[in-house]
């Protein structure tokens, strides 16, 4: 019990710094953040424990967790401050939702796989938006966030047009859009109007999100992994020629697909 006494003890002492700088006591610059400034904040920081995470740098999942769980707390006591809500109203209504969401750990519901978990879940929160949103009903895509990457936010908006049979039947269809998607966009580029260039790109894109989903894959997470395959044979490249004397600049295109070549070869 001690250790776990300790350790509220060090959330109250984290709680208690975050106010201290809000304080007219504290820090000018911490006075004065709006809401608005720590949205970002908050973003820059769960990529940053993303990263860590993908990573497997243990010490940089507890910084960045930390980092992250400042930013928290700081906006929670931006709206205290504002009489809007407190720390306490966050905690309260997070633990009432989950003890909601989970009726077969902390009701009678019987459930005998992860799918069925899934599948209650989403009812749950369909029940807890229409309660929530009364006779103001908003429309299904409401509720993705407008803020989420590109890539994520298409795949999952298509997989909820997905769920009321707005899709296609298989992997191959979405393929034959694909190339019927190529062929406009090779017009687009042909006629030079920029908008309509734009426009055939984003289409483009748009099916290869879904294709992505029929492949069960995470287009953002894919598309994540070959920027960092591609940086990591940029910097091969670079070093192999560093060792040559050569700099990028100096460099021709042949003598750097020469050794991007050697460093997939190496499974770089």
């Amino acid at each position: 019990m001690e250790k776990v006494g300790k350790k509220y003890k060090d959330f109250d002492n984290l709680v208690s710094l975050v106010k201290k700088l809000r304080s007219p006591a504290g820090c000018p610059w911490d006075r004065k953040q709006k809401s608005g400034d720590i949205g970002k904040y908050i973003l820059e920081e769960a990529y940053e424990v993303i990263d860590a995470l993908e990573a497997k740098n243990h010490p940089g999942v507890k910084e960045e967790l930390g980092d992250l769980l400042f930013q928290i707390l700081f906006l929670a006591e931006i709206y205290e401050g504002e009489k809007l809500f407190s720390l306490n109203d966050i905690i309260t209504a997070v633990t009432e939702k989950m003890v909601r969401r989970h009726p077969h750990v902390f009701g009678n519901k019987k459930v005998n796989s992860v799918r069925q978990v899934k599948d209650n879940w989403q009812k749950i929160k369909k029940a807890e938006r229409e309660k929530k949103e009364g006779d103001t009903k908003q429309n299904l895509f409401t509720h993705v966030p407008r803020s989420m990457p590109a890539l994520k936010r298409a795949q999952k908006i298509t997989a909820i047009a997905a769920d009321y049979g707005f899709d296609w039947s298989c992997a191959k269809d979405v393929q034959k859009k694909l190339q019927e998607e190529m062929r406009e966009f090779s017009a687009a580029l042909k006629n030079g109007k920029k908008n309509k260039i734009e426009e055939e790109l984003g289409d483009i894109l748009f099916t290869v999100v879904n294709l992505s989903r029929f492949a069960g894959v995470d287009a953002e997470t894919a598309l994540g992994k070959t920027t960092k395959k591609f940086l990591r044979r940029f910097s091969f490249v670079e070093k192999q020629l560093a060792a040559k004397g050569k700099s990028l600049k100096e460099a021709t295109l042949k003598e750097m697909d020469n050794i991007w070549d050697k460093g997939k070869q190496k499974e770089l």
